[in-house]
């Protein structure tokens, strides 16, 4: 568990998606809740997508997430 002001160790959980997931048409998105972030893969773009950030959910950077080359 982290505290409310620190970010999640990785490695996270991979996220499912298809093989041409990339973040020009999907965005990963994280949410706090009872203690641990949980996350999911979201076409932008879309009212699913604005629901998301309305209910608090926060877009994950791509550096964030990205895999070190």
């Amino acid at each position: 568990m982290t505290g409310a002001a620190e970010q999640p160790l990785r490695p996270w959980h991979p996220i499912q998606g298809t093989r041409d997931a990339t973040t020009m048409w999907y965005a990963v998105m994280r949410k706090r809740e009872r203690g641990v972030f949980i996350g999911t893969l979201v076409l932008r773009h879309t009212p699913h997508h604005a629901s998301l950030l309305q209910q608090g959910w926060q877009e994950i950077p791509v550096g964030e997430i990205a895999v070190p080359s």
